[in-house]
């Protein structure tokens, strides 16, 4: 591991200006993911910003009936908390579906929206990876591609997003709130991350010296009525092959709206659009869920060894969404 300057941030404001002002720095808040990577070699940063003890761990109502959620509280505090379980059961259970117990009571929100592939490629620095060396090659193609992507993948990379939580609040329409150089701006949740392109170095739109401090999940009334739902390979400590998270509105047995995104199958939380305007105004039917699985899926491009995800992703997205019809009724029309 290379040697490494640490520096304790005081407020928000010196933590972003530490980093701006050094470009080998970087932010440490919890650590679960970045510290990995400093013992495997694939990141070698000089400087250390601790960002942990900042004061962003609480979660509160915002004026409009939505829930602003800390950039440091702890995966496991949100997961359980009150508000969150109530009004967005699929954060809840997203969140409940990552990693262990332990690291769920040490993992940050913002950590958790940030925390990079799993591709065990990216993860061996003996093998070439465009994300980890840009230039060098995509070993995943042609290589060992199970678990890699199966929508908005590019010759440069197939790697999945690992995050459980950010495909909940991608389906939510969460807005991320950033501190940087230019002031606080606000970012959708949706558009946090990007598809691998030519750049797959860059998981998401922040640039250098960007700090998170909080998310926003807007109001939604119906959102008391979703899910996730996460097929691995074991049952717990283990990342998405497959999950879905889903929130349906549904009034005299037709589907007023529905708000869905997968995971495990592209390079960033994939919000379902296709899936979505397929089943506005339909009858809630499995066949119909079904019809909107299709939609969605028709642009997959699987690999070699991964075209079972279509497959799976279609029947993950149709039991989620019949689950979810099973319950009581949302209300009828006013």
């Amino acid at each position: 591991m290379r040697e490494f300057a640490y520096e304790r941030a005081t407020d928000a404001g010196q933590a972003v200006a530490a980093v701006l002002a050094d470009p080998e720095a970087v932010f440490l808040g919890a650590g679960t993911n970045l510290v990995d990577h400093l013992k495997l070699g694939i990141t070698a940063p000089g400087r250390l910003v601790d960002v942990s003890r900042l004061p962003f761990d609480d979660v509160r109502e915002n004026p409009d009936g939505g829930v602003r959620i800390g950039s440091a509280v702890r995966n496991a505090d949100l997961a359980a908390h009150p508000m969150i379980r109530a009004r967005y059961p699929m954060l809840s259970a997203a969140l409940l579906a990552g990693a262990s117990p332990q690291l769920r009571n040490l993992a940050t929100t913002a950590g958790n929206l940030l925390q990079r592939t799993r591709c065990p490629y990216f993860q061996d620095p003996s093998t070439p990876c465009n994300k980890r060396d840009p230039g060098s090659g995509c070993s995943a193609i042609g290589g060992a591609d199970r678990d890699h992507a199966i929508l908005g993948a590019s010759e440069q990379c197939i790697a999945t997003h690992p995050s459980d939580m950010s495909v909940a609040l991608v389906a939510l329409d969460a807005v991320v709130r950033v501190l940087g150089a230019d002031g606080v701006r606000e970012i959708p949740a949706a558009d946090l991350h990007r598809l691998p392109g030519d750049e797959p170095e860059r998981d998401t739109v922040l640039g250098h010296g960007d700090l998170i401090t909080a998310v926003d999940v807007p109001a939604l009334e119906w959102a008391t009525k979703s899910a996730y739902r996460k097929v691995r390979d074991r049952a717990s400590f283990a990342f998405a092959l497959v999950s879905v998270a889903a929130a349906v509105d549904i009034v005299d047995g037709r589907v007023r709206d529905a708000r869905i995104a997968f995971g495990g199958v592209a390079h960033k939380p994939w919000r379902a659009h296709a899936a979505e305007a397929a089943l506005r105004g339909r009858a809630a039917t499995e066949e119909n869920f079904a019809a909107a699985a299709a939609a969605e899926l028709a642009a997959a491009r699987p690999q070699r060894h991964n075209a079972f995800k279509i497959a799976l992703a279609r029947n993950v997205l149709v039991a989620t969404l019949r689950e979810l019809t099973e319950r009581e009724p949302t209300g009828k029309e006013a």
